[in-house]
């Protein structure tokens, strides 16, 4: 390593010193480990910046850390064996990933010291040691330049949001809560693992980048048409694809490994914010982005992983709109809006994609924080029925998370607005030529309405209108260290969105934006477009790139009304001195809203009515066949040789009397078989 990337192991090995140590001596420190987890990301933070800095000059850096083991491999493409190893790549897609997650995490510790006081928690030793360990479980995530490294990373946030989710394991529900998000992400996970021995078995190699990365193996084997296990090569792309997209979307909380997100609210609310924003949920998108040039040579998987993603951007934006748990409303906007994610990554537009993961870590981490600030001035309350009225207490609260609000509902020029947009617009392209994507882009846009509903139903239930209990009219006080983060995201929310607005003409030549130019490292672009054109994925026309311009103002404006649509709604029907509960003369639809479609209850009699009988008669067919046979054996056997080690007594006499015996049976025999052929 040479230069500021000599510094790069730092950024993950801060936070996992601020776990050791506050693990080991937390409950002798002050603010019980606390002080330490805040030196560590803010360490991380200014490191990561040094490594933006350094990737912004033209530098970029790929190298091995430590080299595990090398063995043979079963390759379909004429590689001799495979290298396991641990490395770093730090490119412009991870330098930008390294400095959301070190930022928020920063923050999120911050924010803990009101918080976690607020609550007079015991355990915060633990707690502490949490954070530490899941920040450098993501930060090692992103640093990987392979596929198994980042698998192990991988499991090991899925490990550290088990054991923050059941941080308050006393109660029935967190563990509860804690062991459905560890089995359903595991679920995801175990197709992931097959993904993983597949393409090493098919390509031996798992790097992501440079020519021996799996990425390059694949663009060989596609164009010299090398059938790989008896499938066509873009066939098997599309299938090892899927396998590690299984992983993706329960870690990202997609259709139909969604379920356990909801109940993750049972954590603390700082807990929430780093899942939510920059950690485990976020793990699933980025693996997408950091794979997306092998997922790019297969149009069957881009087209699957566009319509999950528009098809749970709508599916879960339902449901945000009858919560009243001022959490779950969060929580399902945070499915809603990694569907817009894994839309744009679907249709080809890695930039929307990425450029939408980082505004939404930023606006979801405020509103997360935010919600925990509300909760602290509640006395703990997170029902918002039972709020109102909390706008001129808690003005920082107020407007912070109104400017998250906005970000999330899609309205100019908040961030939300101009990465949501993108992310429709490439859809809306793309979806012209393939009748798939047009539906996923129908969904995603309809979804913008019951966005700005439930958004602005939240802040009008919680923030609005008079006080309904004595305790919003009473609320506890929040200090700086709750301010400040909420400050920090808030105008992040705000100008976030410009990074990928000004065109940067001048510096290339070619019109495009500042994240597409930052971006544009690895992938190629069509000139004044916002999406990537991989192996004639798309064929435009040319009346769609001279109408470009117009097209992108109408599904704009068409999106841009959608949600100003909700948000009327919600003011409408909200933002009165008394509200009441609107969605509940919904009848029915109400009812199977209110009980997430009945998910929960078709997974449960999906594994007691068909799993658990399948596994009792697996159990049975074992029991009795297959060990009944071993058993038979080994029975038969030393039934034999307990009669056999009876005549092994050790004395003379009872030898010298069996041999004669058997002499004596051996002429019987002889001279019975004599007369027999005389």
């Amino acid at each position: 390593m040479e230069g500021a990337f000599s510094y790069a192991p730092a950024i993950a090995a801060f936070p996992l010193v601020a776990f050791v140590v506050a693990l080991a001596f937390g409950k002798y420190m002050p603010k019980k480990g606390a002080l330490a987890g805040i030196l560590a990301t803010a360490g991380s933070l200014l490191l990561s910046v040094v490594m933006l800095v350094a990737v912004a000059s033209g530098e970029v850096y790929h190298g091995t850390i430590y080299e595990w083991a090398v063995g043979d491999a079963l390759t379909e493409v004429g590689a001799d064996g495979i290298e396991f190893t641990f490395g770093m790549l730090i490119d412009p897609l991870s330098a930008l990933m390294l400095v959301i997650v070190s930022l928020v995490a920063f923050l999120v510790h911050v924010f803990s010291l009101g918080y976690m006081n607020a609550e007079g928690e015991t355990g915060l030793p633990r707690y502490y040691a949490g954070l530490g360990l899941f920040t450098f479980s993501m930060l090692s995530f992103v640093l990987a330049d392979n596929l198994l490294m980042a698998f192990m990373f991988f499991e090991l946030v899925g490990l550290c949001s088990f054991l923050l989710i059941g941080f308050w394991f006393r109660t029935r529900s967190a563990p509860s809560a804690a062991k459905k998000a560890f089995l359903v992400t595991r679920f995801g996970d175990y197709f992931f693992l097959i993904g993983v021995v597949a393409i090493a078995s098919t390509f031996g190699t798992l790097q992501f980048a440079g020519e021996e990365s799996f990425v390059a193996a694949a663009e060989t084997a596609i164009a010299d048409g090398t059938t790989l296990f008896g499938f066509g090569p873009e066939t098997w792309v599309t299938i090892t694809g899927l396998l590690v997209l299984g992983g993706v979307i329960g870690k990202s909380a997609q259709f139909p490994l969604h379920t356990w997100l909801p109940d993750a609210m049972e954590g603390p609310t700082t807990v929430s914010a780093l899942i939510h924003a920059a950690t485990m949920v976020a793990a699933g998108v980025y693996l997408v982005a950091r794979m997306f040039g092998y997922y790019a040579q297969s149009p069957t998987a881009l087209s699957i992983i566009a319509f999950v993603g528009g098809f749970t951007a709508l599916f879960a934006a339902t449901m945000g709109v009858v919560k009243d748990d001022i959490k779950q409303v969060l929580a399902y906007s945070t499915i809603s809006q990694y569907g817009y994610m894994m839309l744009g990554m679907g249709v080809g537009g890695y930039v929307a994609g990425v450029f939408h993961l980082m505004n939404h870590a930023f606006f979801k981490a405020l509103l997360f924080l935010g919600a925990g600030s509300v909760i602290v001035l509640m006395h703990h309350e997170q029902d918002m029925w039972k709020m109102g009225g909390l706008k001129d207490k808690a003005p920082v609260t107020y407007w912070t998370f109104l400017a998250g609000a906005l970000a999330l509902a899609g309205i100019v020029p908040f961030s939300g607005f101009w990465s949501k947009d993108e992310v429709l617009y490439d859809a809306l392209i793309v979806g012209l030529e393939q009748p798939v994507i047009l539906a996923a882009y129908a969904m995603g846009l309809l979804a913008v309405f019951f966005t700005g509903f439930y958004t602005f139903r939240m802040v009008f239930l919680t923030f609005h209108g008079e006080p309904r209990t004595d305790t919003a009219e009473n609320p506890h006080s929040v200090g700086w260290s709750i301010k400040f983060p909420l400050v920090v995201l808030g105008a992040l929310a705000l100008v976030a969105g410009v990074a990928n607005l000004a065109p940067v003409a001048k510096l290339t030549g070619a019109d495009i934006t500042y994240l597409e130019f930052w971006l544009d490292g690895e992938y190629g672009y069509v000139e004044g477009l916002t999406y990537h054109d991989y192996h004639d994925l798309v064929a435009f026309e040319e009346g769609y790139i001279s109408s470009e311009t117009v097209t992108m103002l109408l599904g704009a404006g068409l999106s841009l009304g959608l949600a100003v649509a909700g948000a009327v709604t919600a003011h409408v029907l909200y933002n009165v001195p008394e509200p009441t509960r609107h969605t509940a003369k919904l009848g029915g639809a109400y009812d199977v809203l209110r009980s997430n479609y009945y998910q929960d209850e078709y997974q449960v009699w999906l594994a007691e009515g068909l799993t658990l009988p399948v596994a009792r008669a697996a159990d049975r067919f074992d029991q009795t066949v297959i060990d009944g046979v071993v058993n038979g054996v080994s029975t038969a056997s030393l039934f034999g040789g307990d009669r056999v080690k009876r005549i092994q007594t050790g004395i003379v006499t009872n030898y010298a009397a069996l041999l004669v015996a058997g002499f004596i049976a051996l002429l019987l025999v002889l001279g019975f078989l004599g007369g027999w052929f005389l």
